[in-house]
């Protein structure tokens, strides 16, 4: 039996069960929330288990109730192929009025909600999981802390030993748990299985929308050609048609990617909107993401290699690495992952703003000096511009880094950090 890898969800699951009656677990496929769900769970009701599915879904119908004894926290895996059991839970929870009774896990969202009456509010609460972070899959030292950035530290020591090769490697391979501590081979195939799973049913799943696997296929292509960008609806429409003369339905397309939303494949980054001196406008699109970059690698059929030779392409999913690694880390702070862009073009990649208003500004680079060069001056500049007679100065400037070997603060208060030194 594999070693359960402790991950930074397990802490954010207790917290919850010991403030609601019951807690879903909603993420992608394979991301593992049933297995860390598994770790607290005293019982379990599989609901795609095909030995029972059929007299599963049946009680749902007839005595949901049945569908809930056992054991607590008890754990019903893939809860919304019978939505009536949201109520049930819900009814549940206020009969027994105690916290930590269920724990609920979804790759999707329910199709039909027509059974859904009641919001749960008060009773369920929701997290939401994501692949693991490079903290988490042990390729990140963990030597520096997000949460010691955001209390003031001053000086930072860390070290990181990740090469081009290793980076290319990581961003290909993903966070999926069954591909850590595999073989090179072998822990490349999951992010390609994964993508043909989504293009060849669960994007039909999703809605029970019944949709071409090619179309589905030049739709994640061209998502993954806009990656880490605030791309238009417009520009992937016009780069899925290509040279195709067949018109392209902009509502269908809309309707796919929604599709894309629900079963966790993508994760856009919102607009953070701060009070700045100037009268500057700030753009207000979100900025496109896989949920974890090595989809959008498997979409476009790359390859580690492929990477470290077009080392633009190579940015854009390192950055999309780093945003799935920041907002893993983020939500252990009771925090969120914006971007900032506005009208003159000045541009965060990454902003992270917590509950209790503190936020940090954060560049994403590969390495080299020019590079850190340039997003130390992005964020100095930023800075400068916000308004802090209305709001908090920010806690922190990091550039997150790629291939550099130590973390550092510069005479000008960035810190450089490479990614393979950060946790939560």
């Amino acid at each position: 039996m594999i070693k359960y890898k402790k991950r930074i969800a397990d802490q954010i699951l207790q917290d919850k069960l010991d403030s609601k009656g019951a807690v879903l677990i909603e993420g992608a496929k394979w991301c593992g929330k049933t297995t860390t769900a598994k770790q607290f769970a005293k019982s379990i009701l599989y609901m795609q288990d095909p030995k029972k599915e059929a007299r599963n879904l049946e009680l749902a119908e007839i005595d949901p109730s049945k569908l809930l004894e056992g054991d607590v926290p008890h754990l019903v895996d893939e809860w919304q192929m019978a939505p009536q059991l949201w109520d049930a839970i819900r009814f549940e929870v206020d009969q027994r009025d105690e916290f930590g009774q269920f724990i609920l896990t979804g790759s999707s969202s329910p199709v039909d909600t027509s059974k859904i009456h009641h919001s749960g509010a008060g009773r369920i609460t929701k997290m939401l999981m994501r692949p693991m972070s490079l903290f988490e899959s042990g390729d990140s030292t963990g030597e520096v802390s997000l949460r010691d950035l955001f209390n003031g530290v001053d000086d930072v020591n860390g070290s990181a030993s990740i090469n081009i090769d290793k980076l290319a490697f990581l961003i290909c391979r993903g966070g999926w748990p069954k591909a850590i501590d595999c073989s090179e081979k072998i822990a490349l195939r999951q992010a390609f299985d994964y993508y043909n799973i989504v293009v060849d049913t669960d994007i039909s799943k999703a809605d029970n929308v019944r949709r071409n696997k090619e179309k589905s296929a030049r739709l994640m292509r061209a998502y993954a050609r806009g990656i880490s960008s605030q791309t238009t609806l417009k520009s992937i429409m016009e780069d899925i048609q290509g040279d195709n003369t067949n018109s392209v339905d902009d509502e269908a397309v809309s309707q796919s990617i929604e599709a894309l939303r629900k079963i966790f494949v993508i994760e856009e980054s919102p607009a953070w909107n701060p009070n700045l001196r100037s009268k500057t406008a700030i753009r207000t699109s979100n900025t496109r993401y896989f949920t974890d970059p090595s989809i959008g690698i498997a979409a476009l059929g790359l390859g580690p290699n492929d990477l470290i030779n077009d080392l633009n392409t190579m940015g854009l999913f390192f950055e999309n690495l780093c945003i799935r690694d920041l907002r893993i880390y983020a939500e252990a702070l009771d925090g969120s992952v914006y971007h900032y862009r506005d009208k003159s073009g000045l541009e965060c990649d990454a902003v992270i703003h917590l509950r209790n208003g503190n936020y940090g500004l954060i560049e994403i680079k590969l390495g080299g000096y020019s590079r850190i060069q340039e997003g130390a001056e992005t964020l100095n500049k930023l800075a400068e511009n916000i308004d802090t007679s209305k709001m908090k100065a920010p806690a922190f400037k990091m550039v997150l880094s790629g291939t550099d070997d130590m973390a550092y603060k510069r005479s000008d208060g960035v810190f450089v950090i490479p990614i393979g030194s950060l946790k939560a």
